[in-house]
């Protein structure tokens, strides 16, 4: 069972843990150079807060399963709610590689955090955006850009998770209203998420998007414990028991399966940037690490199968800090495909599990402590090389796109 939150001193924890932060960045083919100066002055913002605000707590919030509430307000100040979505609906205003860099920049400290801003973004205020009335954007857009309202996604089901287009869970007109009823599981942000944007069957089994509101009579959200992986995300179910949903609340210009697969690109976009942000931490601290642990009288740096790790961590995350920018400049033309974003998404999620696991052998026992972030990212990492499609199904996504064949079906 997790701790609660209001057991938590996570102001005096914050004042202990004040700088112990030492991570360095590390660009070893110059990729600062493709981004502006508006790119990295964000960066370095969202870097700044996480060290101050973030990284001295987020050991305590994983070790007691506890998602810090308190760092929302910080989070929406730093822009990370939909900062790629338009400023006359109070967000951002960015372009996709500033929705990257920060994502990296959270991911960095925490998958958990990231996680958070990821679905508030990609999967809350994207949909509502693309998809949404007028109406409904200028009703939830500003509040949830602002952290006001906190939102979820439910799309995945008990029984239909690759298979999202099985789902069960369905809507019955009702003249003034749709009757909801299913469940949904495995939704980050759903215990404490103020709205949740729903997909679900109607009576004619074409698949369609709602908005679903905290205090409809019916709807609850409980909570999932026992988790090792994300344990600074909150996570839980939704369940829906004749939830009697307004018809204003159905987003108007979207059917189909199209509808979830699209917002799942941009939460997968995120993604492939965010895990850089993990592997460089981890890389970050076993080569400190290895610089300062001495064996047989000098620094493990220096025996050769250590700089082999090494050399091969910092090859593996130049890749794909190109293969993120390249999509990050397609994504701002309007020409990525989700081929190519399931690629980037696949391969750095991959990556960055690799350098974790290589970055713990570099630490020796003292990797599977505490004191060192790697295998909290290791934990973390093995649930998002699953969510938002996992490894084999991008893998698959690729097989399609590349011989024209599906192996779906």
């Amino acid at each position: 069972m997790a701790a609660n939150a209001n057991t938590i001193d996570f102001e005096k924890i914050k004042e202990q843990n004040q700088g112990k932060d030492r991570f360095q960045p590390h660009d070893f083919y110059n990729v600062d150079t493709l981004f502006t100066e508006e790119h990295l002055m964000i960066r370095d913002a969202v870097r700044s807060w996480i060290k101050k605000e973030v990284s001295p707590i987020i050991e305590a919030s994983a070790q007691s399963a506890v998602f810090p509430h308190h760092i929302i307000k910080g989070l929406a100040e730093v822009g990370a709610f939909g900062p790629q979505l338009p400023s006359e609906y109070g967000c951002g205003g960015m372009d996709y590689i500033t929705y990257g860099i920060i994502m990296q920049e959270l991911e960095r400290c925490d998958s958990g955090i990231r996680s958070t801003a990821s679905v508030q973004g990609s999967l809350v205020m994207y949909p509502i955006f693309k998809f949404g009335s007028e109406e409904q954007k200028k009703k939830y857009l500003p509040k949830l850009a602002q952290g006001v309202l906190m939102g979820c996604f439910g799309l995945t089901e008990p029984d239909h998770g690759s298979n999202p287009g099985g789902m069960v869970t369905h809507i019955k007109d009702m003249g003034d209203y749709y009757l909801l009823n299913g469940a949904k599981m495995w939704i980050s942000n759903a215990p404490f998420a103020d709205i949740a944007v729903v997909w679900a069957k109607d009576e004619e089994g074409i698949i369609r998007g709602l908005i679903v509101e905290r205090g409809m009579e019916g709807f609850s959200t409980p909570e999932t414990h026992g988790k090792w992986s994300l344990r600074t995300s909150a996570t839980g179910e939704l369940i829906f028991s004749n939830v009697k949903v307004p018809k204003e609340n159905i987003l108007p210009n979207v059917k189909g399966l199209r509808g979830p697969l699209t917002c799942l690109d941009s939460a997968r976009y995120g993604i492939s940037w965010g895990v850089i942000g993990a592997a460089m931490d981890c890389y970050d601290s076993a080569l400190r690490y290895s610089q300062e642990r001495k064996q047989f009288n000098k620094p493990i740096a220096g025996f050769q199968l250590q700089q082999k790790k090494l050399a091969e961590m910092i090859t593996e995350i130049t890749k794909a800090q190109l293969l993120a920018w390249r999509l990050g400049t397609l994504m701002n033309e309007g020409k990525a495909t989700s081929a190519q974003i399931s690629m980037a998404k696949r391969n750095n999620v991959e990556m960055a599990l690799n350098i974790a696991r290589e970055a713990r052998q570099v630490h020796g026992a003292m990797g599977i402590t505490g004191d060192y972030p790697i295998m909290r990212h290791m934990m973390n990492l093995e649930s998002v090389i699953t969510y938002e499609g996992t490894h084999d199904v991008h893998l698959l996504i690729l097989g399609k796109e590349i011989t024209g064949e599906n192996a779906f079906i």
